[in-house]
């Protein structure tokens, strides 16, 4: 498989600003933009974890890399003229739920003001596409039984959810006003991306179900489990990924189309998969472990018990579909833990492996980006 054809082969040659890239989404997806032939700039703060994918996979030697934050407007903005890219994919946030209610200022701060400085530094650029990464947990979340689309009301009641709200109701004004792509005054295309609860190899952060899971795992300790009943719309690191890229190669081809919001979620089949469902299948897969649930959990943060996510209007208006199922998607996960905890070294090549082996079964159920003959 040419892997710089994937997509239209739109990412070949082409420079692009990825914020946040040393987090674990922009570490995958700055590797990706790599092996699709992209001009990688990266915009971010040092590593949020020790380790961290960003420095297992080196991406300091494979791209243009900056330190900077989002807050600081002169910075950002000479990154960008500077290097000028056609594409943004703003993904630098603080994205830790239980985290925003220690730093609620600077959660609000990172993933409000920084999305507000991205924006208004574009106003004056010759950047074709933009996508603010924002979160499923921007939606209002009223414990609905269906999935949440992007029609839903905006909300959140903590403060990491309500700053990703303010992000999306950020970028609908901005573009709205600033960025009317069928008028004559502006030619960039601004989208947002509502992905899910991303999982994959290489995240580290606390207070996410894999990382903590794998934590235990390695010193043989039982996995504790908060909200065994709560459900999250899973899904792999890729399957967000793909949705990025996917939307930004139309934005680019059709600018006037996809200007807008869109959720990237997992396949029904999944949407009802509970935290401990989940740990079982963590436990299954790497072979041995157990759980257990906190006595009282009375005092701990609100988190909300039912989040799901619906991609219908991705899946119809862009060909977009998810690869794996639930358990594919915990088998490459662990793959990539107990690679690491066996071995510590070829871990970027393992990483590569996983993106052409998701990509060739994408091309195998002929979703229409991974077709590149």
């Amino acid at each position: 498989m040419n892997m710089e054809k994937l997509f239209n082969g739109v990412f070949k040659d082409k420079i692009v600003l990825v914020t946040g890239h040393t987090g674990f989404q922009g570490s995958w997806l700055s590797l990706w933009l790599k092996l699709l032939g992209a001009n990688v700039i990266g915009y971010s703060l040092d590593p949020p974890t020790n380790p961290s994918l960003f420095d297992t996979l080196e991406l300091k030697k494979e791209i243009n890399h900056n330190i900077g934050d989002v807050r600081n407007l002169s910075t950002l903005q000479k990154t960008i003229q500077d290097n000028n890219p056609e594409f943004v994919f703003h993904l630098a946030a603080q994205p830790i739920v239980r985290m925003s209610y220690d730093i609620p200022i600077e959660t609000f701060e990172v993933n409000v003001m920084g999305t507000i400085n991205v924006l208004e530094i574009l106003r004056n650029s010759d950047v074709r596409v933009c996508e603010i990464i924002t979160s499923d947990k921007c939606y209002e979340n009223r414990n609905l039984d269906r999935p949440y689309t992007e029609n839903d009301h905006i909300g959140g009641k903590d403060p990491y959810s309500a700053s990703k709200g303010a992000a999306e109701i950020v970028t609908s004004s901005y573009r709205n006003s600033f960025f009317n792509i069928k008028s004559k005054d502006t030619h960039t295309s601004i989208a947002s991306v509502r992905a899910g609860n991303v999982i994959g190899g290489g995240d580290w952060a606390s207070d996410r179900i894999i990382p903590d899971c794998v934590r235990q795992l390695l010193v043989k300790k039982p996995i504790k489990i908060r909200n065994p009943h709560s459900i999250r719309p899973w899904q792999f690191v890729l399957e967000s990924v793909s949705g990025m890229l996917l939307l930004a190669s139309k934005m680019y081809e059709c600018p006037t189309l996809y200007s807008e919001a869109w959720n990237f979620g997992p396949d029904e089949s999944m949407h009802n998969v509970t935290v401990q469902e989940l740990v079982n299948l963590v436990i299954a897969e790497w072979g041995s472990g157990k759980s257990t649930t906190p006595v009282n959990t009375e005092k701990e943060p609100h988190e909300e018990k039912l989040l799901r996510l619906d991609s219908n209007k991705a899946k119809k208006t862009l060909m977009w579909h998810p690869v794996y199922s639930i358990q594919e998607c915990i088998a490459q996960t662990i793959m990539w833990y107990k690679y690491y905890s066996e071995q510590k070294t070829g871990l970027k090549d393992l990483t590569i492996k996983q993106i052409e082996y998701y990509s060739r079964k994408a091309n195998q159920m002929k979703i229409p980006w991974a077709i590149s003959e």
